[in-house]
């Protein structure tokens, strides 16, 4: 069984120091977005404009950290930027227990936790690399992939419930706290790190070209380069209408933010069951097959959540259409990841995975900022629609006619 099989106690730590975080975030689930609506009154334009600017300024910052990490050992790095995260994080309360609180404070901090997030994201999934065999990565991923909507499950219920209670930073300070206990747990890892591979420029001589290396791997590349597309347009549609859909269940509909909380939380439970099945499914009928099966389901549920009603009745849609969304994700994700490291040498992981967590998250704030400007328009239903409406074009992105290519060679001419 998947869940049974030993990875070894580095990973153990490693993935318990995944877990930690993750909870710590999942319990502040948007919780910028809920500070700016309930504590500072913004309306769907600056929640938007808060989404957008973090994520586009922290993707800008951290472009020249992936050539710069690439020829670094990656577990000190790590460290490091849950640190950096922790820091950041507890200024929002600090500033609010003073009075001092404002949307500039809020928008710098999500910019150092969005260039932290990118890099910590490289680096780990170069690290993971190191840590496990080639033949349990997609093992380990669907572990991954499982633990994070399990703490998804229970964070945003249990955050939204204490931002009721406790105020609205009450949650922040949890996510703050969580990454000091990552950090912990990833010391605890011990053992040595391999160098890091020297190939090609020397880390002292980078060059501005060395900072495009990811892009020409993924544009280069016959199968990543259609699910480059893929992933980060349905990525950037469904986290457009993220700040919208909070305006529109805490505000114009009058959901309470436990039932928010709750909406978002509940339907997680099928990415455990998607991530549990993605390595059955592959050895049954094939990677590709699942890539794009999954791939072509996860499009159909967006449209859903334009026809959210007041009350129970309400709930329960967004239940619905998230559960389904959410299950087809749980399949997908494991099953890329683990096909996006072993089509990517060792030695050029982390410029891979930044390029591609960069243009992503560029992606989401271009595309959050004008959905938030379509939703000042046409109200923030009929942006969601249109996000949905798009959402079904994405399935002719995916590498229906691409040929899977072998795992890529490593520099020193293992398989990757």
């Amino acid at each position: 069984m998947v869940g049974r099989r030993p990875l070894g106690r580095q990973f153990g730590w490693l993935w318990a120091a995944y877990a930690v975080s993750g909870f710590g975030t999942r319990l502040a689930f948007d919780a910028f977005a809920l500070i700016a609506i309930l504590a500072l009154h913004a309306g769907p334009t600056q929640v938007s404009v808060l989404a957008a600017t973090g994520l586009a300024v922290g993707a800008a910052v951290a472009v020249p950290l992936g050539p710069w990490l690439e020829f670094r050992r990656k577990r000190p790095v790590m460290v490091a930027m849950d640190l950096t995260r922790f820091v950041a994080l507890m200024s929002v309360p600090a500033a609010y227990a003073l009075g001092l609180l404002g949307f500039a404070q809020l928008l710098l901090v999500s910019v150092v936790v969005g260039a932290a997030d990118i890099a910590f994201t490289a680096a780990g999934g170069a690290y993971l690399k190191t840590l496990v065999r080639p033949e349990d990565l997609l093992v380990a991923n669907g572990r991954f992939e499982s633990t994070a909507w399990t703490v998804t499950v229970l964070g945003p219920p249990a955050g939204t419930a204490a931002i009721g209670f406790f105020g609205p930073v009450t949650t922040v300070v949890a996510d703050a706290v969580s990454y000091l206990l990552s950090a912990a747990g990833i010391r605890a890892i011990g053992g040595s790190e391999p160098p890091p591979a020297r190939t090609g420029t020397p880390r002292s001589r980078l060059r501005p070209r060395d900072l495009l290396e990811g892009w020409r791997h993924i544009l280069g590349h016959s199968a990543l380069r259609p699910l480059f597309f893929n992933t980060v347009l349905v990525s950037g549609l469904i986290m457009a209408t993220s700040p919208l859909l909070a305006v529109l269940m805490l505000g114009d509909l009058g959901f309470a933010p436990w039932q928010y909380g709750l909406a978002f939380g509940l339907p997680c439970v099928g990415g455990i069951i998607g991530s549990r099945l993605a390595r059955r499914l592959v050895a049954r009928v094939g990677r590709q097959r699942v890539l794009l099966a999954a791939g072509a389901l996860r499009a159909c549920w967006s449209l859903g959540l334009a026809f959210i009603r007041p009350g129970a009745g309400g709930l329960v849609l967004v239940i619905v259409v998230e559960f389904g969304l959410i299950t087809c994700m749980g399949v997908f994700n494991p099953v890329f990841a683990t096909y996006r490291l072993e089509q990517t040498a060792t030695d050029r992981i982390v410029r891979t995975l930044s390029a591609w967590s960069v243009t992503s998250k560029l992606t989401v704030a271009a595309m959050t900022g004008l959905w938030g400007l379509l939703a000042a328009v046409t109200g923030p239903r009929a942006a969601i629609a249109v996000a949905g409406l798009l959402m079904l074009f994405t399935p002719f992105l995916l590498p229906w006619s691409a040929r899977e290519p072998q795992p890529e060679p490593d520099a020193a001419g293992i398989r990757a």
